[in-house]
């Protein structure tokens, strides 16, 4: 396998998503929301409220759902006031899995441009005629997909660590963010989703006809993050560091899975009759 006609492959997939502006401008949307707006809202909201504090429903449910969190958790609210355990726990603990949804998307997005957009710009038929395998062919489109994905969602976690400790510095008076259950989300769970988004798009925009339709198919991945947030949100799951250790690896495993089936299945001549 040749790494240089892999990364040949992926230069040239980066190249044309960024001259593709319904491709890349979602990309710089969504981390405006998620790593600016929500934090300063959640930060902020407490301030808003008449009475200054949270009302007692509010304080009796975070109570709750502090109660069924492991201990090791539960434990960093331990001193903390009801504003300030809500300020850690709206943007510690509750958003925490939202974040997963940047790599998915923005893995799905350079998957979904790989194949079909070359279709639609008649581009694709060169590159399937070239000397590069099948395996190096999809292993480029697969990387042109994955770093910038990742790169991106590691960019967003630093832009919301800062906004959340500047915005939060004057009622916790520290710097208190990143919690320890961020660290595997940031270097394992975001790795192992953008190969999970982007090795499935590729495999399916192998076979669509459209840009839209391949990203909206891929785009069912974000139920799986859903499902976390869902748990997080409920109580019943939390993204605690061994819980995203455990997670990372089964998805890991799924990546390595669904990577070899998808070569295995791939199929330039197919593609070339496809367009022929």
């Amino acid at each position: 396998m040749n790494a240089q006609k892999i990364k040949a492959i992926a230069l040239k997939d980066l190249k044309e998503v960024r001259q593709n502006k319904a491709a890349w401008l979602p990309a710089l949307i969504v981390p405006l929301v998620f790593a600016i707006a929500l934090p300063v809202f959640f930060i902020s909201f407490p301030v808003f409220l008449p009475s200054g504090t949270l009302s007692n429903d509010d304080v009796q449910e975070i109570r709750q759902l502090i109660e069924l969190m492991p201990n090791q958790l539960a434990d960093f609210f331990s001193g903390l006031n009801m504003e300030q355990t809500w300020v850690v726990y709206s943007t510690g603990y509750m958003l925490a899995p939202m974040f997963l949804i940047m790599p998915l998307m923005f893995s799905t997005i350079v998957g979904a441009e790989s194949f079909v957009g070359e279709k639609e710009r008649k581009t694709l038929e060169a590159l399937l005629y070239s000397a590069a395998t099948d395996a190096e062919l999809f292993l480029g489109k697969i990387l042109a997909g994955v770093v910038p994905a990742v790169v991106l969602s590691w960019i967003s976690y630093l832009v919301y660590a800062v906004v959340v400790n500047a915005t939060s510095y004057s009622l916790m008076g520290r710097i208190w963010f990143p919690l320890d259950s961020w660290w595997p989300l940031m270097f394992w769970l975001t790795p192992a989703f953008s190969v999970l988004g982007i090795s499935a798009t590729v495999m399916v925009s192998s076979r669509a006809k459209t840009f839209m339709e391949a990203y909206q198919i891929s785009a069912s991945l974000v139920v799986l993050v859903l499902g976390l947030v869902a748990g997080q949100i409920s109580g019943v799951l939390y993204l605690g560091v061994w819980t995203s250790l455990l997670i990372g690896a089964a998805i890991w495993l799924i990546d390595g899975i669904l990577l070899v089936i998808s070569i295995g299945i791939f199929n330039r001549q197919k593609l070339i009759a496809r367009i022929t």
